[in-house]
């Protein structure tokens, strides 16, 4: 399928202009062959073995090892004597013997190279696959393979109707080109060592006023954290919240990542109910009274899109005060909401500080940020922060800057109210396809909020099959009833519609239509 063109299709990989790919793949090029001027080159003068023929084996063993791989320029004669402080002529003998051997091939004045075509026998890659292969590693029992949870290759997968999609238009583009541009030539001191693993103060205050004024979030600018995103964060906390006996409430159906992240982290995992009104929190306390956490997405439940009562969210924060639990708001793509005002936030409503909110800049602009945040109670700071230094010390200064220079000058709020009509548009024409062309097959509402929706299916037909031959003809939907762990599932659609232009709906939802007439 060819897509229209839009404002980004001047964008090649890793975000260059097409035009200078081929440049930047040059450099690469360039940069690989010189891994070999930084080999540790090492000659014995003491021994019984001509300096010569030390440097051939240990080219010969680097080369075999996989250590220089095929392609790589070698130092020239002259550069490696001087290094090694030996004669040129050992040199130009190690280099010769190698290259009647094959190892290597070169012309004059254009250098000496690993070759290029080296036989299986010499492919070090081919040999360790060939022992991976034999002899597995197998996990230790009774542990899970964590890969057995995810399915990694679905996540970047760009065919309709993927979740998790965003759009950048042309303004927010050019916009952060320009910041990117100024922070680069701002360089300075604060980018060069190790930062605050809260985060910049500058971006911390910007999120904290973010969030006062869009979600009615009770923050100050000390209890932000700075993540790569929910998923981090959520890892965060079962570090921090670790202990014996943790269980903790998870919805059902939910998100996936949240419960596999859970089971990874070995937490107790205790499915609680969601309807119309959100999770059952009465059926938690009877299921779990003494939970350690409960993970809810209060704002538009994934992945059914309800939104948690106002009785249930005080009956929630009432059971967390009174029990000493956690509440883990995650308020994904809270930002997008098409009808009315955003909702208020849970955390808003704690007077306990029972509550850690955690919320994404991924969704509000685009996945290839890896930049989120977590509002965290002021007794959990400290070791929130002592977790996320544990795993990867701080996010990245030169992101946080651009990013706080996007919030600080109103770029944000801008782009989420374009992104906003935008994707509502979107949302609509994906809605209005789906009932005119599989009307007799799926129950669609259009959703007030979020970047999904769910269209459940008539008269029995199953999700997985659905879900399996769509993606044959192109399309990507998700089986609902894969998220229910313990609940009775339902057979529904999850279909992500904010990443893809409108024009785009029609002849993918045609596509989907082929799926239904098995």
């Amino acid at each position: 399928m060819v897509l229209p063109k839009g404002p980004l299709d001047t964008i090649g990989p890793y975000h260059l202009p097409k035009a200078s790919v081929s440049r930047a793949r040059e450099n690469w090029v360039k940069t690989r062959q010189s891994w070999a001027e930084l080999f540790a080159y090492q000659v014995d003068r003491a021994g019984d073995t001509p300096l010569f023929r030390q440097i051939y084996l240990q080219i010969r063993s680097a080369i075999l090892s996989g250590v220089l791989r095929p392609r790589t320029k070698l130092p020239s004669s002259r550069g490696l004597s001087l290094q090694l402080a030996v004669s040129r002529s050992a040199v130009v003998s190690a280099y010769e013997q190698l290259l009647a051997e094959g190892y290597v091939s070169g012309k004059i004045g254009a250098g000496t190279y690993i070759a290029a075509d080296l036989p299986e026998a010499f492919d070090a890659g081919a040999q360790r696959r060939k022992k991976r292969d034999a002899s597995v590693a197998k996990p230790p029992a009774p542990s899970r393979p964590i890969g057995d949870f995810v399915d990694v290759t679905l996540q970047s997968d760009e065919r309709p109707f993927n979740l998790g999609r965003t759009l950048v238009d042309a303004r927010t583009a050019e916009l952060w080109r320009k910041l990117s541009a100024r922070t680069l030539r701002s360089f300075g001191r604060q980018h060069l060592g190790y930062g605050d693993p809260h985060g910049m103060t500058e971006l911390r205050r910007s999120v904290c006023d973010y969030l006062q004024a869009a979600r009615a979030v009770r923050c100050e600018a000390e209890q932000i954290v700075i993540t790569a995103g929910t998923q981090q964060a959520i890892d965060i906390v079962t570090r921090v919240l670790q202990g014996p006996d943790r269980e903790v409430w998870v919805e059902d159906p939910g998100y996936p990542l949240t419960l596999y992240a859970l089971i990874a982290a070995g937490a107790k995992v205790r499915p609680i109910p969601v309807d119309q009104f959100g999770i059952d929190v009465a059926e938690g306390i009877r299921i779990a009274p003494k939970a350690r956490a409960v993970f809810v997405t209060p704002s538009h439940q994934f992945p059914k899109g309800v939104v948690l009562s106002m009785a249930r969210r005080l009956e929630l924060l009432a059971w967390a005060r009174e029990s000493g639990a956690w509440i883990v708001e995650d308020d994904y793509a809270s930002e997008f909401r098409y009808g009315g005002r955003p909702l208020a936030s849970l955390q808003g409503l704690d007077e306990a500080e029972r509550v850690i909110y955690i919320g994404t800049l991924n969704k509000a602009l685009f996945p290839g940020l890896r930049l989120g945040y977590a509002v965290v109670p002021p007794s959990l700071v400290r070791n929130f922060v002592a977790a996320r230094y544990l795993m990867d010390r701080q996010p990245s200064s030169l992101c946080q800057a651009v990013v706080a220079a996007f919030m600080e000058e109103g770029h944000l709020a801008a782009h989420i109210r374009r992104m906003r009509e935008l994707y509502r548009g979107q949302r609509d024409a994906l809605v209005s396809a789906l009932r005119g062309r599989l009307g007799a097959h799926l129950i669609v509402d259009p959703p007030d909020q979020g970047m999904h929706l769910v269209a459940y299916t008539r008269r029995g037909l199953s999700d997985v099959n659905i879900e399996r031959s769509a993606r044959e003809h192109g399309v990507i939907v998700r089986a609902m009833s894969r998220l229910y762990i313990e609940a009775p599932p339902r057979s529904a659609l999850v279909m992500g519609f904010s990443g893809y232009p409108r024009q785009t709906m029609v002849p993918a939802v045609s596509r989907l239509v082929q799926s239904f007439e098995r």
